[in-house]
């Protein structure tokens, strides 16, 4: 079993990928951007990190192997606790080569370092998109020049008799069509308007009586708005919804907005700490919570 293959695939639908006892990738979106230097454009793409501090189980990559293995979950989770034994032991001696991912090695503090593959882009909103190298662009202020209309001159020619006499006529019968459909027009709209001052009359002089009338009602509308939050701390997947509603319990008394989010595709309850609109704001809070209540933690965006 290759385990890198299925974290490349996890990677293009989650944001966070935990390898138990290992760690974690994490990804956030940065959008296009152009080099000045090289004059390319580059697409939008997920920014990839390792997060060694990561380490707890949350049960989407195990279930993942096992759906596509079509094994149980118990064998996938044994399966990734091997991979990891053999990862940490090649980490010792020779960089780790994690797929088209990137590749990890130790510092001299033992420390994970991660090199990401930058070839790849695992933002599924940019796919078949690819970076755009253009010529720098000069831009030239064209100089209009006012248009001079020309003005000839030709002699004057005498129109003969019978041409006057023809446009005379042409303009007296105009006049007459005119006319005559101006005297129409006004026609019609003084009948229009004497039938307008009949019915006005008739409508003043109309009385209606309601011997019962019914009583007024008084309708309270209260418009509700609901505010999006797509950006979810979470706390942990579960497969047992109790698991996860103790959860809840758990976080609202230590004073989080803790909240059940939903099922995932493998079937795992998944229970969030806090969610924001802002990303940035999420982000602050995730970093707060890894720090004094769970280094787990990890930023799911819906």
């Amino acid at each position: 079993m290759n385990l890198a293959n299925y974290i490349n695939d996890l990677l293009y639908r989650y944001n966070c990928i935990i390898i138990p006892n290992f760690g974690g990738f994490v990804t956030n979106k940065i959008g296009a951007k152009i080099d000045e230097d090289s004059h390319t454009i580059y697409p939008p793409k997920k920014q990839i990190t390792f997060n060694s501090h990561l380490k707890e189980n949350d049960g989407l990559l195990a279930n993942y192997i096992a759906t596509s293995e079509n094994i149980s979950f118990e064998k996938a989770s044994k399966a990734i606790d091997l991979a990891v034994i053999e990862w940490k032991n090649k980490l010792q001696t020779t960089p780790l080569q994690i797929g088209s991912v990137g590749v990890l090695t130790l510092n001299e503090r033992d420390q994970i370092i991660f090199e990401p593959n930058k070839t790849v882009n695992y933002l599924t909103a940019s796919f078949g998109l690819s970076a755009i190298e253009s010529a720098s662009l000069k831009r030239y202020q064209e100089q209009v020049k006012p248009l001079i209309p020309v003005i000839h001159t030709t002699a004057k020619k005498e129109i003969p008799a019978f041409i006057k006499y023809a446009a005379t006529a042409a303009i007296l019968l105009t006049l007459s069509f005119v006319g005559n459909n101006i005297y129409q027009h006004n026609k019609q709209q003084t009948i229009l308007a004497n039938q307008e001052n009949v019915i006005e009359k008739k409508i003043q002089s109309a009385t209606f009586v309601i011997a019962n009338p019914l009583p007024t009602i008084e309708l309270n509308v209260v418009k509700e708005i609901e505010i999006v939050k797509p950006f979810h701390i979470v706390a942990g997947a579960f497969q047992v919804a109790k698991n996860a509603e103790k959860k809840v319990n758990q976080l609202k008394e230590l004073g989080y907005n803790a909240k059940i989010i939903g099922v995932n595709k493998w079937g795992l309850t998944e229970v969030s700490f806090d969610s924001f609109t802002d990303r940035n704001e999420a982000i602050n809070s995730l970093y707060k919570i890894q720090k004094t209540v769970s280094a787990d933690a990890w930023l799911l965006t819906k």
